[in-house]
């Protein structure tokens, strides 16, 4: 797998605790939406992130770091790409991606940071007029911290098979949407899921019950993709 170096184009706060870091590579890195890449701290310490787009004419790379206080495995490379302007990365990674001839009903099911994966799906099945349904589920603690709440809302009224359904585990008094679990959310709307695919990215735990919920809801494991496959 190439190593790329990248020039360290923009850090900006998405939230008070995840960053948008925008990268432009010395050389194109080939991808497709949905794989990943590391970030290439030392000669044995390679830190995978999802990729946030799918690719652009330009090349330029677009991650979505969470980086609260105490998590050092996101804050050092935030740290380093701040220090030195500069980063070398190795992908595009991982098999949890689009295909090109997707044209089945499909969710899209993200917990947290999870949406930069999910987000890049989007945009390469938006590029094209839809030919199913796609459906967005969005799981957060807060409203606050869904960065892309008017973006996606603002996408679902202008594409009429597409759907955003946000979901906050803490809401204030006047949420009138749904709360709690993200994937409980696809469970109560979606009483048979055998004929969509699945693309889920959050917490390992998150999708080992997805896997065993959604399979018991009809979903056929073919069907269902994310990185955190290869590993649970």
């Amino acid at each position: 797998m190439q190593i790329i170096q990248c020039k360290v184009e923009k850090v900006e706060a998405l939230t008070n605790t995840i960053k948008r870091v925008v990268l432009i590579p010395e050389h194109s890195l080939n991808f497709v939406a949905g794989q990943y890449l590391q970030v290439v701290m030392g000669k044995d310490d390679k830190r995978p992130f999802s990729i946030a787009n799918a690719p652009r004419k330009d090349g330029t790379i677009e991650l979505h770091i969470g980086a609260e206080p105490g998590n050092h495995y996101s804050g050092q490379v935030i740290e380093k790409m701040l220090k030195d302007k500069s980063i070398q990365v190795e992908g595009g990674l991982g098999k949890a991606c689009l295909s090109q001839t997707d044209t089945q009903a499909t969710i899209l099911l993200a917990g947290g940071t999870g949406f930069s994966y999910v987000y890049s799906i989007l945009q390469q099945i938006l590029s094209q007029p839809l030919q199913a349904p796609v459906i967005l589920y969005w799981g957060t603690r807060t409203l606050n911290d869904m960065y892309a709440f008017e973006e996606l809302t603002t996408l679902a009224n202008q594409h009429p098979l597409f759907t955003f359904i946000p979901v906050i585990e803490t809401p204030e008094q006047d949420w009138a949407g749904k709360t709690g679990w993200v994937h409980k959310a696809v469970l109560e709307d979606i009483a048979d899921l055998s004929t969509y695919q699945v693309f889920v990215a959050g917490r390992f735990e998150m999708a080992k019950v997805v896997r065993d919920d959604f399979t018991k809801q009809g979903l056929q494991m073919s069907n269902l993709f994310g990185d955190a496959y290869a590993f649970i």
